[in-house]
């Protein structure tokens, strides 16, 4: 198996695995992943005969982020930035999101920025007691997107989710057990054992009710899908969308990621 970061689909009966893959860098997101995300969970929509799907990541670790490292070659431009946000990054949340069988996250390690963003699209999350969560983007000079922050908002409550995006916060399994976000905190040797039997046990049930179930919980996230504008309805996201992304060329996006990259503390 090569280096290249990618997001790897596994069938077992009844039951998928994606894995979040990128040696070396805790399996933090590249464009190229988020693309493959996203056609990856349009597939498992797809297929009819499915009735879970376990996400995880690989080598102990969920999801440390995005890859910081391509980011001086897009998020400065104001158009490209948005299209990343909008098309690549929300096309695969969204495609998570609209997955009719249940989504189970197994998390490990590093779940980060882009790593919570994902385990917020799932429907039933197991972590192991030393996984980290947060979103510290406040250290890289720019802001989570709109629609991003509004779905990790409604999945870890607007507590953790302010500390996450205005104080850095980065915080313990336990505490995410206790604001709702997790069903279990495991010993971290135990999460995947558990997580695959869940997903078998989800996979004996009435696959009907399953898919039932899962289209009356989407449409509790509907406000986070644009509204038609023929039907003369206002999308306040959608609204601060227009103007998320004027930050781009700002000196202070590019201390930030110029600092992560240069490994120096960033000067605000």
């Amino acid at each position: 198996m090569n280096d290249v970061p990618t997001v790897l689909l596994h069938r077992d009966a009844a039951v998928a695995t994606l894995t979040l893959r990128h040696p070396g860098r805790l399996n933090a997101m590249t464009r190229a992943m988020w693309r493959e995300l996203r056609s990856a969970a349009e597939a498992l929509s797809a297929d009819g005969s499915l009735r879970c799907v376990v996400l995880r990541g690989e080598g102990g670790a969920f999801c440390a982020g995005g890859d910081i490292s391509e980011y001086p070659d897009f998020r400065y431009d104001e158009a490209r930035l948005r299209a990343f946000h909008e098309d690549e990054v929300w096309g695969a949340l969204s495609a998570l999101l609209a997955c009719p069988v249940p989504l189970l996250a197994q998390i490990e390690g590093a779940c980060m920025g882009a790593g919570l963003e994902i385990a917020s699209c799932c429907d039933i999350r197991l972590a192991g007691a030393g996984a980290k969560f947060g979103a510290p983007i406040a250290k890289l000079g720019f802001p989570m997107a709109p629609r991003e922050a509004a779905l990790v908002r409604g999945a870890v409550g607007e507590v953790l989710a302010r500390d996450m995006l205005l104080a850095a916060g980065v915080h313990d399994a336990q505490r995410l057990y206790d604001a709702g976000f997790l069903l279990q905190v495991l010993p971290d040797d135990a999460v995947a054992d558990a997580c695959l039997q869940h997903a078998r046990r989800i996979a004996t049930l009435a696959p009907q009710a399953a898919r039932l179930n899962k289209a009356t919980f989407s449409a509790l996230n509907r406000a986070l899908a644009p509204v038609d504008a023929a039907r003369g309805a206002i999308d306040p996201i959608a609204t601060l969308c227009a103007d998320a992304y004027r930050y781009a060329d700002s000196p202070e996006h590019r201390e930030g990621i110029g600092a992560f990259l240069a490994k120096r503390r960033p000067n605000f």
